[in-house]
C-alpha cells in the first residue's frame, strides 16, 4: 500500500457511472413490478452502498476508508438502467475506487435480479464521472456532458 500517513485529511468526493443495457420488454416488466425476485432498483441501491463500504476487502492495496456518505441511484431508461454512485469521506486518500466498486456492484445486482427475465443484458459504461479533493484537485471526465446526454436520451 502507498503510505498516506503524511498526507492531510481533506474532504474527498467521487461519482461513478454504470449502465445495464437490456431489452425494452425487460424494462417494462421492471417498471410494472413484474420481476419474480422483487424490485431490482432498490436492491441494487443497497448492494452499491454495501460494496462501497467493503472496497478495501475486494481491491488489493486499497486503503480502508471511513466513508461519510454513499448514495446510489438507479434510474430506469428506455433500454436499461443507469446507475450513479456518489461517495464521500474526509481522509488522506480519495474515494474513486469506492464509487466505481459501488456502481459495478449495483450493476451486477441488477443483472442477478433480472436474469430470470433476460440473460442477454450487458453491463456497460462503467467509469469515473468526477472526483474532488486532495492534492490533485478536481477531475471531471472529458466529454461528460455528451456521455450524460447520450445515457439518458433515447434509453
Amino acid at each position: 500500500m502507498v503510505d498516506v500517513s503524511a498526507k492531510p485529511s481533506t474532504t474527498r468526493k467521487a461519482v461513478a457511472h454504470a449502465f445495464v443495457r437490456m431489452q425494452p420488454a425487460t424494462v417494462r416488466k421492471i417498471r410494472q413490478l413484474r420481476n419474480p425476485k422483487g424490485n431490482p432498483l432498490e436492491i441494487a441501491r443497497i448492494a452499491g452502498i454495501a460494496a462501497a463500504k467493503r472496497t478495501s476487502e475486494l481491491i488489493p492495496l486499497c486503503h480502508p476508508l471511513p466513508l461519510t456518505h454513499v448514495d446510489v441511484a438507479a434510474k430506469l431508461c428506455k433500454n436499461g438502467i443507469e446507475i450513479t454512485s456518489s461517495v464521500a469521506t474526509t481522509g488522506p486518500t480519495g474515494v474513486e475506487m469506492e464509487a466505481l466498486v459501488s456502481a459495478a456492484a449495483a450493476a451486477l445486482t441488477i443483472y442477478d435480479m433480472c436474469k430470470a427475465i433476460e440473460r442477454g443484458m450487458e453491463i456497460t459504461e462503467l467509469f469515473l464521472v468526477e472526483k474532488t479533493g486532495g492534492k490533485s484537485g478536481t477531475y471531471r471526465r472529458p466529454g461528460i456532458a455528451r456521455v450524460a446526454s447520450r445515457t439518458t436520451r433515447g434509453r
